[in-house]
């Protein structure tokens, strides 16, 4: 068990966590130390442990960071136990440290270091943990790591644009939502009681917010209690396959969404079958990783009919033709790619084609979310300020 202690020795307080059996173990430590206990506490672990997933989880920033100092010291010649010797010395994040003490338990205890990561699913996938299978095959195991190191920097870099393009209007909607909920529930129907009293009509604007904010402001919890509802049962429907291939087909047909899932799809798909094909790992393989590892279901079934099409002996450039979602750049790439024999090359140059693509997309994305926004904004607040300020002109005249 954990325990907290304040205790004071020499005139200094002191305060600190240690391990033992009971509270009285701690009090006769302390006492044994020269310690004037003040107050001994146990540390819930389950607290403990709920903090640590939020902030201290092996997190995909530091499995490219583990990935690439690896790759470097194996390659400077030194063995992968001294490796990951040095990394535990240098890691200062608890989780990750408790990681590669794990790692390294197993790999001394006989343990291949492809094994050791498959026990840990979570921070290592399929793709991970095949091409170092492939590596420790083939005896480059640190050729291979420093290939998964720069794929994986890339698809931070990417993931990194992603959410930068991604933050300014989330905060912005968000922001609009909640101002535009506090104006409907508790100040626009203020400002609208005043017309009540007076005998005008109000125009079709006006009685149209009158309405919806006398709903606001009568059933907003009921209205809350019901969004958090939906959004709850949204959220599980999603993740069942239905609603998965429902949500993942919508986004592949919206104007400007669309096009970048599309390609960070592809860019994903061609770089890892590129790095599969090259590092020696079969095609029948490689597509089953690309299966398991395609975040769009839509993309995921596609890849599933083409490892079916490949297996009963047809090309993969001919099992892509068969599709509509594959673009012609790639189908035709792919099909010199195999009729050249240097498919991993040719599908490389396309990954980096469809990643030049993607920033495009990503940018012009940015670019047009922001005056849509403003547009919509405008269109908003402009409905508000004509609705509250027309029935104003009408008092003024019935005055006259």
């Amino acid at each position: 068990m954990l325990f907290k202690y304040k205790a004071v020795k020499e005139g200094k307080v002191v305060v600190n966590q240690i391990q033992a059996e009971s509270q009285e173990a701690v009090l006769r430590f302390l006492r044994t130390s020269d310690y004037f206990p003040v107050a001994v506490w146990r540390i819930d672990l389950s607290t403990l442990k709920f903090f640590n997933f939020f902030f201290r989880r092996v997190s995909f920033t530091d499995v490219v960071d583990f990935t690439r100092q690896l790759a470097i010291m194996l390659d400077a010649g030194l063995t992968l136990i001294d490796a990951i010797d040095i990394l535990k010395k240098q890691l200062t994040k608890p989780s990750l440290a408790s990681l590669l003490q794990n790692l390294d338990k197993e790999i001394r205890g006989g343990k291949n270091f492809s094994s050791a990561l498959s026990l840990y699913p979570q921070y290592f996938p399929r793709l991970y943990i095949s091409l170092v299978k492939s590596g420790e095959a083939s005896g480059k195991l640190s050729d291979i790591l420093l290939r998964l190191s720069d794929n994986l920097e890339k698809e931070r870099t990417f993931r990194g644009k992603l959410r930068g393009a991604l933050i300014y209007p989330t905060f912005i909607i968000g922001g609009i939502i909640i101002v535009a909920f506090i104006m409907m529930t508790f100040v626009v129907p203020k400002l609208l009681e005043l017309y009540k009293e007076f005998d005008i009509e109000l125009p079709f604007s006006t009685r149209m917010l009158l309405l919806v904010s006398t709903f606001f402001n009568k059933f907003w919890p009921i209205l809350l209690v019901g969004i958090t509802f939906l959004l709850a049962f949204l959220y599980k429907y999603f993740k069942t396959k239905t609603g998965k291939l429902f949500i993942d087909s919508l986004l592949l047909k919206l104007p400007i969404i669309g096009n970048v899932v599309r390609m960070a799809t592809l860019v994903d798909s061609t770089r890892t079958l590129s790095i599969l094909v090259s590092s020696g790992v079969s095609l029948m393989e490689a597509l089953s990783i690309i299966i398991d590892s395609s975040p769009n279901i839509v993309y995921k079934r596609a890849f599933e009919n083409i490892r079916k099409q490949v297996e009963k002996g047809t090309s993969l450039g001919m099992a892509m033709k068969q599709s509509e979602i594959f673009p012609p750049i790639l189908v035709q790439m792919t099909l010199v790619g195999e009729e050249t024999g240097h498919l991993d090359n040719t599908l490389f140059r396309v990954s980096r084609y469809f990643e030049i693509d993607s920033e495009l997309a990503i940018k012009a994305m940015t670019t047009l979310i922001e005056p849509m926004i403003l547009v919509v904004l405008g269109v908003g607040v402009g409905f508000l300020v004509f609705s509250i300020i027309t029935p104003i002109y009408s008092l003024t005249s019935s005055f006259k």
